[in-house]
């Protein structure tokens, strides 16, 4: 089954965090990456929690330019921790070669971080925004 560039990407980009064994120490084993957090998470942990895509021309005109974003949900007391996931998220995400199905990644970037303290001062939250380019193969 062909999958379309969006969720081709989600996949692999998912598949790849959660079997990355640098990130256990941060988000546990395996790491808690979700498309959608559980009920009752366990903290910190990661979600997709944005997915943008518009067409970018490319060489047949087929590629789609994606603008992603990753929050990391924490409940340590200050901004260290989501630092740290935030941090390690970029190292391993920037300029990535992932394996698409039925697409290829044409490049893969950090572009964006932010770190930032719920109203409440319950949670913490950081949140990585990324930049891909995509072509069908």
């Amino acid at each position: 089954m062909s999958l379309d560039a969006e969720r081709s990407l989600q996949g692999a980009l998912l598949t790849y965090l959660r079997g990355e064994a640098s990130l256990e120490p941060l988000l546990g084993t395996p790491p808690r990456v979700y498309d959608e957090p559980p009920a009752a998470p366990e903290h910190p942990y990661v979600t997709l929690s944005r997915a943008q895509a518009r067409v970018w021309g490319g060489l047949d005109g087929e590629g789609l330019e994606h603008a992603l974003t990753l929050t990391v949900v924490s409940r340590f007391g200050g901004t260290e921790e989501a630092k740290a996931v935030v941090a390690a998220l970029r190292e391993l995400l920037h300029e990535a070669a992932l394996t698409l199905q039925d697409h290829k990644l044409v490049n893969l970037r950090a572009t964006f971080a932010d770190t930032f303290r719920a109203a409440d001062w319950r949670f913490t939250y950081a949140i990585l925004r990324l930049r891909a380019v995509t072509e069908p193969i």
